[in-house]
């Protein structure tokens, strides 16, 4: 066993945990808000709220594919595509007004916005499934071969 190999599994395994709570809780809240409310809620904005945790999460499996030098393009792309997904939600949110406190809004900034918030989520998606391909890979030497 190599001298790193135990740091580098506390690190995809962390940044996996990171990256994916804020990714299941919404649907974890839609559940029990449907199990008390009988209605059915889901936030998909939770990921973007919970940014902090994801960034961390992201940068860590980047970190571990660097490491490992295995995912570095997908893991990276998909990072770098969220974040550039949420910015420029916010950026989009701010110009069109979004944010202004009026109960109705109409037009393209809120569906582009909100489209952008999407994207952000699947982006996420996109690097935990690398992050779990990462975990997989480097827990047995099975899987090192996908790249």
């Amino acid at each position: 066993m190599e001298k790193n190999a135990l740091f580098t599994k506390i690190l995809v395994l962390v940044g996996n945990i990171l990256l994916w709570i804020p990714l299941i809780l919404p649907f974890v809240f839609l559940i029990v808000s449907w199990v008390q409310r009988g209605k059915a809620l889901f936030d998909f904005l939770m990921p973007a709220e919970l940014f902090p945790a994801v960034l961390v999460g992201s940068l860590l499996l980047f970190w571990v594919s660097l490491r490992i030098k295995k995912r570095r393009a997908s893991v990276g792309f998909g990072a770098g595509f969220a974040v550039l997904m949420l910015i420029g939600a916010q950026v989009v949110a701010s110009v069109g007004k979004i944010p202004a406190g009026e109960t109705y809004i109409a037009g393209g900034a809120k569906l582009l916005a909100l489209t952008m918030i999407v994207l952000f989520d699947l982006a996420l998606v996109f690097v935990g499934v690398n992050g779990i391909i990462l975990l997989i890979s480097n827990y047995s030497g099975r899987l090192t071969s996908i790249s």
